[in-house]
């Protein structure tokens, strides 16, 4: 199988590569990557010299590039990880990033794809296209799309075009919704759970949560990986997967147990306060559509992925701080 990674020196995208390699060896993977935001080569020296491994820096929404990968290494299957992620949206030039990269070069993708004649074609979505729940149920992949933030509506805007192509043009496409992801190689802002990380190993306060009931499921970036391997090798044309982790906590939950596990007094526990407006407060999504028809489960639970995160930021990072500034 020939594989073009887009967004693959990202923290997910990085350890998907490193799966796919440490079980397809044969595979040729192409890492394409614009290395904007927290895209980071060095998250991949382990794969580095390896012939099969090409990296291509670009943009998604570089058509023209984009054609001369997918020709120059007859590319069979597309894993769209390429995202601007949430940065706030705090004005038009911020929501205007989520839109180009996540929305239209989502669509430069599939246009090419559809040229080419790729064989398939995931999306790496989030669940956070749902919205948010109340305190009991879970998202199914027929749950209606309700998005709370400028980023999850890019998400879903993409996840419908990806929709779209295979009910319009045939394309054999799969959308992948996961829970929250943590994991080795994860920026420090990029998930409470890396935050809660790197601010107690600085001695500093945790940042204050979004409510005391700011519910989570939680996913381990590998059972993400493994998950994704699944749907591109078996996924039925046109079908959505939720990913969940059976790992629901509440965001007090998972920095009381970080701080334990780091040996940290608790006068560095966050103080709850109010949710601000356009935040979700609870999701949690029912990943029984992969389990039954792909035999996909979770590894992890959260307790030994938390642990084993915790000794990864405590053996490559040095008083708390990133070893490399974009990790």
């Amino acid at each position: 199988m020939k594989l073009m990674v887009t967004g693959g020196a990202g923290f997910i995208g990085s350890n998907f590569i490193r799966y796919m390699f440490d079980r397809y060896p044969g595979y040729t993977i192409v890492n394409y990557d614009q290395l904007a935001d927290t895209g980071n080569p060095a998250q991949l020296t382990d794969v580095f010299g390896d012939e099969s491994y090409h990296a291509v820096q670009g943009d998604i929404c570089d058509s023209a590039l984009v054609r001369d990968t997918i020709i120059r290494f007859d590319i069979d299957v597309v894993v769209n990880f390429a995202a601007v992620t949430d940065i706030g949206a705090q004005g038009a030039e911020d929501t205007e990033r989520l839109v180009r990269t996540n929305v239209l070069g989502t669509q430069v993708l599939l246009d090419l794809c559809r040229e080419q004649q790729v064989k398939r074609f995931v999306q790496i979505s989030t669940g956070g296209v749902y919205g948010s729940l109340g305190r009991t149920g879970y998202f199914t992949e027929e749950s209606p799309l309700n998005p709370c933030s400028p980023f999850d509506a890019s998400k879903a805007a993409a996840d419908l075009l990806v929709r779209a192509y295979y009910k319009t043009y045939g394309l054999h496409v799969n959308m992948i919704r996961s829970a929250c992801i943590y994991g080795p190689f994860q920026h420090s802002a990029a998930s409470a759970a890396a935050l809660f990380i790197t601010s107690a190993m600085q001695n500093k306060q945790l940042p204050e949560l979004d409510g005391s009931f700011h519910v989570r499921d939680w996913l381990h970036v590998m059972d993400l990986a493994s998950a994704v391997e699944r749907v591109l090798h078996d996924g039925e044309a046109g079908e959505i997967y939720n990913i969940g982790g059976f790992n629901e906590r509440r965001d007090l939950d998972v920095a009381e147990l970080i701080v334990g596990l780091l040996q940290k007094p608790s006068s560095l526990l966050p103080v709850a306060k109010q949710s601000r407006e356009g935040k979700y407060r609870r999701y949690t999504l029912d990943p029984s559509k992969i389990a039954s028809s792909l035999g996909w489960k979770p590894k992890y639970t959260f307790e030994q992925g938390i642990e084993e995160t915790v000794d990864w930021f405590a053996r490559h990072r040095v008083d708390g701080l990133q070893l490399q500034e974009r990790v």
